[in-house]
C-alpha cells in the first residue's frame, strides 16, 4: 500500500506526464522519438527466426537453395544447421555458385563441398529446374538468397523452376525472407511473353520492388507457374523491415556487385550490357562505370580477367568513360527511379559518330524485356515520352503486386 511519500511522488509524476501530453510539441517530440528509435532497430531475416521454421525441419530430409549470402551473421545457414543436428541431404547452387565466385552466365558444375562434404547440385549448368531425380530423397527445400529486385536478376529465376520442380513432387518450399535493396520502388518496361528468358520469365517491370518471399507469393497466388500449379509454400518474413528500409547488404549477392552503390546502379547499367559498352567488368569498379575504347569522359580503365569477369568486354584495352562511384546513393534512393539518362547519352553518342551501339544478339531487348525500349531510342524519344510507354503496365502490375505484400508499403 503506497504510503503518502509514494503517493506524492506518484500523483507528481502522473502531472507531469499530462502536461506532456497536453503539449502538442512534446507529442510531436516523442512521436519523433518513437519512430526514430523503430527506424533504427536492426533488420531481422527471415532465417534468423529459428522458432518460425525450426519445428517444420526438424526430423525432415532437408534441400538447400543457397549461396554465400545465406548467412546468419557471420555464419552459413548450412553450418547453422548442422550444428543443430538436422540433416542436410543437397545443396542446390543458382548462378555464381554455391560460394558465389562464377562468372556471371558461367556454367556451374556438380561437385561436393569441401567444407562439409554435402553433394552439390547445379541449378546454372546442364539444368536450371531441379529433375526428380535430384529431388530424390528430400523432404522439404529451403531457399534463402538475396536479391536485389530486379527482373534480370537470375535467382528469382531459380526461385521460380525450384518451386515449380517442388509442386510437381509435392515438395514444400519454404522461403526465408531476405530484404530488398532496391524494394523502394517500382519501375521500367513490363516483359512481354514473346521475349521470356532466363534473364527475364515473367510479366513484371524491370524493377518489380518485392522481396524473394513476396514475389514466391506473387507466382503461387496468379498461379504462374507452368499449368498453374501451386507450390505448398511458406514465407519466414523478415522483422522491423518495409518497402522504405535503406537496407545495405552485409555480403555482396554476386562478384560484380561489390557494395551498395554498386547494387542501387545496376538496375539501370544492367541494360549496357546488351550494348557495345562496358560498366566495369573485369575492374574493382564493377556497374560503377560506363565506357569503351571509342566512348568519351574524362575516366580511363582498362578491363582484365579476374575471378567473377574472366573474359570481360574489352580486355586489355584502354577504355573512357564516366564514374558513378561519388554519385550520392541518398539521391539515388530520393529519385526512386530507373536512371535513363546515361543510356539516352550513350546512345545519342554512338548514333552521332556513326557507331554500333546494340550488341547483334539482341541481348538487349532480353534484358528490357521488349523491343520497345530500344526503338524508342532510335526514334529519338525523350525521357518522358519513354516513361509515360511504361505506366498503363506498371499502374497494372502495382494493382496486382499489393495483394502479395509483406511488409508496407513504399507508398
Amino acid at each position: 500500500m503506497f504510503n503518502h511519500f509514494h503517493t506524492a511522488v506518484f500523483l507528481f509524476f502522473i502531472s507531469l506526464h499530462s502536461l506532456a501530453c497536453s503539449n502538442p510539441q512534446q507529442q510531436q517530440a516523442n512521436t519523433d522519438l518513437q519512430q526514430q528509435n523503430e527506424s533504427n532497430q536492426e533488420v531481422v531475416v527471415g532465417a534468423e527466426r529459428f522458432g518460425e521454421y525450426m519445428p517444420t525441419i526438424v526430423g525432415q530430409s532437408i534441400g538447400l537453395v543457397v549461396n554465400q549470402t545465406s548467412v546468419i551473421g557471420n555464419t552459413h545457414l548450412v553450418d547453422t544447421l548442422l550444428q543443430k543436428g538436422l540433416s542436410i541431404e543437397k545443396v542446390f547452387a543458382p548462378e555464381h555458385g554455391f560460394r558465389g565466385t562464377a562468372d556471371a552466365g558461367e556454367k556451374v558444375k556438380d561437385g561436393i563441398d569441401t567444407a562439409t562434404g554435402l553433394p552439390i547440385i547445379s541449378l546454372y549448368g546442364n539444368n536450371r529446374k531441379p529433375s526428380p531425380e535430384q529431388l530424390e530423397g528430400i523432404s522439404v527445400l529451403i531457399f534463402d538468397i538475396q536479391d536485389v529486385g530486379a527482373r534480370f536478376y537470375t535467382y528469382i529465376s531459380t526461385l521460380e523452376y525450384v518451386m515449380e520442380a517442388c509442386a510437381e513432387q509435392n515438395i514444400p518450399v519454404i522461403v526465408l525472407d531476405r530484404p530488398n535493396p532496391n524494394g523502394h520502388y517500382v519501375d521500367g518496361p513490363v516483359l512481354e511473353p514473346e521475349y521470356q528468358s532466363f534473364v527475364g520469365r515473367q510479366q513484371i517491370p524491370v524493377v518489380h520492388g518485392m522481396t524473394v518471399g513476396e514475389y514466391a507469393r506473387f507466382l503461387n497466388g496468379e498461379k504462374l507457374l507452368t499449368d498453374g500449379i501451386q507450390t505448398d509454400l511458406t514465407v519466414i518474413s523478415c522483422l522491423n523491415y518495409d518497402h522504405k528500409t535503406h537496407y545495405e547488404l552485409p555480403v555482396p549477392p554476386s562478384p560484380n556487385l561489390p557494395n551498395r552503390q554498386s547494387v542501387l546502379l545496376y538496375p539501370s547499367l544492367c541494360f549496357f550490357e546488351g550494348t557495345n559498352l562496358s560498366i566495369g567488368r573485369g575492374t574493382n569498379k564493377q556497374f560503377q562505370i560506363i565506357g569503351a575504347p571509342n566512348y568519351t569522359g574524362e575516366l580511363e580503365f582498362t578491363p582484365e580477367s579476374m575471378p567473377g569477369a574472366k573474359y570481360p568486354k574489352f580486355e586489355n584495352e584502354r577504355c573512357k568513360g564516366i564514374d558513378l562511384t561519388d554519385l550520392p546513393a541518398e539521391q539515388l534512393i530520393k529519385d526512386g527511379q530507373l536512371q535513363l539518362q546515361y543510356l539516352m547519352n550513350a546512345y545519342n553518342y554512338f548514333e552521332k559518330n556513326n557507331q554500333d551501339f546494340f550488341l547483334p544478339n539482341n541481348f538487349f531487348d532480353k534484358l528490357a524485356g521488349t523491343d520497345q525500349l530500344r526503338r524508342q531510342l532510335e526514334a529519338g524519344y525523350d525521357e518522358f515520352k519513354i516513361r509515360s510507354n511504361w505506366q498503363p503496365g506498371l499502374e497494372q502490375f502495382k494493382t496486382v503486386r499489393k495483394q502479395y505484400l509483406l511488409y508496407p508499403d513504399f507508398e
